[in-house]
């Protein structure tokens, strides 16, 4: 099977952004004869809104867009404790129980994700960690991991052939505290499962995807190509995103506007006022 998909989260309504993503995986898949799937992925504890996903599904049809759902993250759990614990085995996770404030007062860089963590759980007992903080989360040890499995390749069909690098976000969290799986690993996982080809979603992602490939590696994955398309903008020059409060489709919706139009006019970068592209 070939396939791509548009997975959002049930953490707030879907806004023009989203609506731009959807319609470039659902038209990467008419053009290829792929699958377009829709994955909702819902484990972000508290914040997940179940009901918001069958707001997504009329906002999709909406829209004139037509997915086939596959199973939601929350009923994977079992596959993303079995692949934490495989890379434990492997000697690849570390307990880290360090707060936002204590990595962004000792931290040098920062990346894509916020400031790259230090390392300062990296060299402690794993055991002292979690005696400390049972519910410590799990990071990747990403330079022990590239000694693993050296250099490695991937593809993106904007940009072109890949060597995977880990500079830009360090060693990041695979097990959230309190949460089964980070999306680095919860999406890796679920593509492969779902046996995505080829990967959409935006520009502010494709540094995650040299994380993504270390692991498919780490796990024997099948390794797809990746399209980051360009994202939308605010007329402040911000990403549209559910925090900021940007306009839904919900809205747009019950307000009497047309969906299909709507999409037609997305396609032609034809943008409400205000909302800008930005490409890569």
């Amino acid at each position: 099977m070939s396939a791509t998909r548009f997975a959002p989260s049930p953490n707030g309504s879907l806004h023009l952004g989203h609506a731009y993503s959807a319609i470039r995986a659902y038209d990467l898949a008419q053009a290829g004869s792929r699958h377009a799937l829709l994955r909702i992925e819902d484990i972000d504890g508290p914040r997940s809104k179940p009901e918001l996903a069958e707001e997504f599904r009329a906002d999709l049809a909406w829209l004139g867009l037509s997915f086939e759902e596959v199973t939601p993250q929350s009923q994977r759990l079992d596959s993303y404790g079995a692949a934490a614990d495989r890379l434990r085995d492997m000697g690849l996770l570390y307990p880290c129980d360090c707060s936002r404030s204590t990595i962004a007062k000792h931290a040098v860089t920062k990346g894509p994700e916020g400031f790259v963590y230090p390392g300062l759980c990296k060299n402690q007992n794993a055991q002292t960690v979690l005696a400390r903080s049972p519910g410590a989360a799990w990071r990747l040890d990403v330079a022990k991991a590239i000694e693993t499995t050296g250099p490695l390749h991937w593809r993106d069909m904007m940009r072109g052939p890949q060597i995977t690098r880990t500079d830009e976000l360090g060693d990041v969290v695979l097990v959230r505290k309190g949460l089964p799986a980070s999306y680095h690993l919860a999406a890796t996982l679920d593509d492969a499962a779902d046996g995505v080809t080829l990967v959409t979603r935006g520009w502010d992602l494709f540094e995650a995807t040299h994380i993504h490939r270390l692991l498919q590696e780490l796990l024997g994955l099948p390794v797809p190509r990746w399209h980051h398309h360009a994202l939308l903008l605010d007329e402040s020059g911000k990403k549209l995103a559910k925090r900021r409060h940007s306009p839904s489709l919900k809205h747009r919706r019950e307000a009497g506007e047309d969906g299909k139009e709507l999409a037609e006019r997305l396609r032609r970068c034809d943008f409400p006022a205000g909302i800008s592209l930005v490409r890569p």
